[in-house]
């Protein structure tokens, strides 16, 4: 199929979610539009953001942050399926999203996202303190802006770059409970910064063709699936090391050391037989594996970060 089909292809899905029609939405498909999976992670992360730092935040304080975040989250979310809604369309991982489904309109998405996202930083800076709070404004806008309008549709280095955005939860649940940027939290963005290219072109290799019908140059689309798998292999690489650096230079447990080495050397493992496979269903599958325990990966670090936390302060 030529590009210009393909863009043809495009104009028209856009102009099927543009039209305007009156909105049917649910809640839930407004609790869709926040992308709730990627909240809850975004959330968790700030957690522990907030709970490794030095002394104690309020309660409320923090509960109010938390909120904060995930409501700065959704808004986020909203504002890129608002953008995104002609290539969602053309996807079939996206295509039954609540615009490409014409359950909310693209305005209403617009309008949803610009009122949470400037209601989080509102609340944030009121309530929490104006560090956090520009450190939250500036992730929707890096996400929305520099991220979905700029980067995703211009360059294969967009998960690589954009990848910020996802990173800078922890500093953010860091600056509500400290109103500071402390170096273990740069440490925290580090290993998020680095997870995300090989998490996301692990799934992204599953859906190559998705890619390029929505002529969106993800890694795999403009370089192939061989030099993707490259590119995991050796993000993954760095990951293991960034992953054990909060152990390495003094701030976490062996504990947490040993888990950091353990789940590194599986990540690498992972990424190593990835790029042994060859094309087919079993390149298919050892990719998937690999998105799944990437998902795995962060979690548990993440874990035992705020178990090692929480068990300092009662040592």
């Amino acid at each position: 199929m030529s590009v210009l089909s393909e863009g043809a292809r495009l104009d028209a899905a856009a102009a099927a979610v543009g039209r305007s029609e009156p909105s049917i939405a649910t809640v839930g498909d407004y609790l869709d539009l926040m992308k709730p999976r990627v909240m809850s992670l975004v959330v968790f992360t700030a957690l522990v953001g907030m709970m490794i730092a030095p002394g104690h935040v309020h309660p409320v304080i923090g509960f109010t942050a938390l909120i904060c975040i995930a409501v700065g989250a959704g808004a986020a979310g909203a504002l890129n399926m608002w953008y995104d809604a002609d290539i969602d369309a053309v996807m079939t991982r996206t295509s039954r999203r609540s615009i490409p489904r014409r359950r909310i309109a693209p305005g209403e998405a617009f309008g949803f996202g610009i009122t949470l996202a400037c209601f989080s930083a509102a609340v944030m800076g009121l309530l929490v303190n104006w560090l956090a709070a520009a450190l939250l404004a500036f992730t929707i806008f890096f996400y929305v802006v520099v991220y979905t309008i700029w980067l995703k549709r211009s360059t294969p280095q967009n998960i690589v770059i954009g990848g910020a955005a996802g990173a800078l939860p922890p500093v953010i649940g860091w600056a509500a409970s400290t109103g500071t940027i402390g170096f273990e939290s740069v440490l925290l963005f580090l290993i998020i910064f680095v997870w995300t290219p090989p998490h996301f072109w692990a799934l992204a290799l599953t859906r190559v063709e998705d890619y390029a019908r929505a002529c969106v140059p993800m890694l795999p689309v403009v370089a192939g699936r061989e030099e993707t798998k490259r590119q995991i292999l050796l993000y993954s690489a760095v990951l293991a090391l960034a992953g054990t650096s909060p152990w390495l230079l003094g701030y976490r447990s062996a504990i947490y050391g040993v888990t950091a080495v353990v789940a590194g050397a599986l990540m690498v493992l992972l990424a190593a037989r990835l790029l042994r496979e060859q094309e087919g269903s079993g390149a298919q599958s050892a990719a998937l594996r690999l998105f799944g325990f990437s998902i795995l990966y962060l979690f548990v670090l993440f874990a035992v970060l705020l178990i090692d936390a929480v068990a300092g302060r009662f040592a």
